[in-house]
């Protein structure tokens, strides 16, 4: 269920502030979407996979911590992201 490096680059290209930005919260956050994404549609077809199970539930966790930190600090791009992911608010 992990990301390519072509997939890594086209979010990285997308949701980047600056050059060589990799590591905002935003990237962080539309990266897990991306994985949660891929482990919602494994775990489709393989109901019984306890630790892809845990997988995704961590990164759940780890998106919502995330976004919870945009909401606080900068609303702007916390509803950039939201709108920008179709994520619930």
């Amino acid at each position: 269920m992990a990301l390519t490096t072509e997939e890594k680059s086209e979010i990285i290209a997308k949701y980047s502030q600056a050059k060589g930005d990799t590591g905002s919260p935003e990237i962080q956050v539309a990266i897990l979407s991306k994985e949660i994404e891929k482990l919602q549609g494994h775990l489709g077809e393989n109901k019984h996979d306890s630790p892809a199970k845990r997988g995704l539930l961590s990164k759940l966790a780890k998106r919502r911590r995330l976004l919870r930190y945009l909401s606080i600090h900068n609303e702007e791009r916390y509803a950039k992201i939201v709108t920008g992911l179709n994520l619930k608010k």
